[in-house]
């Protein structure tokens, strides 16, 4: 999904540009100790350098006219493999709506018509409610990454690798039914 196709709108979900102001609810949202353990090591510096100032795989997750979390596209340049790989972190309070679920499958359509046929999530290990919720989208384990990540005292932990391809769903996942 290129900046040209943003913003995406859904029920709740609007996938769009970072702008300026988005610097401060990121920087909080990326201080929240639920958010922080598993986004470790990001300073208001780092948050502007990656998200703010070099855009172009970020997309702002606003809900209601609020920043509520990142959605990072990086799409593979070889044809060959067109895979794109995301990651994704939402707000603490923003969490129990399935507002992660929707950004996901709002990306992963745009990501299937632009002709991308996988899509790959590598969350910790440890992170048992992310990965269901993957799976609700319709996500697959496919293994696991061992010593994949560096957590905080330097050491290593594992992560679960996920897909789901266009095969799944050809044009995309369902949205998330709303309670």
């Amino acid at each position: 999904m290129t900046e040209t196709q943003l913003p995406i709108v859904g029920p709740l979900v609007t996938l769009r540009v970072p702008r300026q102001e988005d610097h401060a609810p990121l920087v909080a949202i990326l201080a929240e100790p639920e958010v922080a353990l598993w986004w470790v090591g990001y300073t208001p510096e780092r948050v502007q350098a990656e998200f703010i100032d070099e855009p172009g795989t970020t997309r702002i997750i606003e809900v209601d006219g609020e920043c509520a979390g990142v959605l990072v596209v990086l799409r593979g340049s070889d044809p060959e493999y067109p895979t794109t790989v995301m990651h994704i972190f939402i707000g603490t309070r923003f969490r129990g709506r399935r507002i992660g679920e929707e950004a996901l499958a709002l990306g992963i359509r745009a990501e299937f018509a632009a002709g991308i046929s996988r899509i790959t999530l590598d969350p910790n290990i440890h992170n048992e409610g992310v990965i269901r919720s993957y799976e609700r989208l319709g996500f697959k384990r496919v293994g696991v990454f061992r010593d994949y990540q560096v957590r905080p005292g330097g050491h290593l932990e594992d992560a679960m690798f996920l897909d789901l391809t266009r095969s799944d769903f050809p044009d995309g996942p369902p949205l998330p039914p709303r309670d």
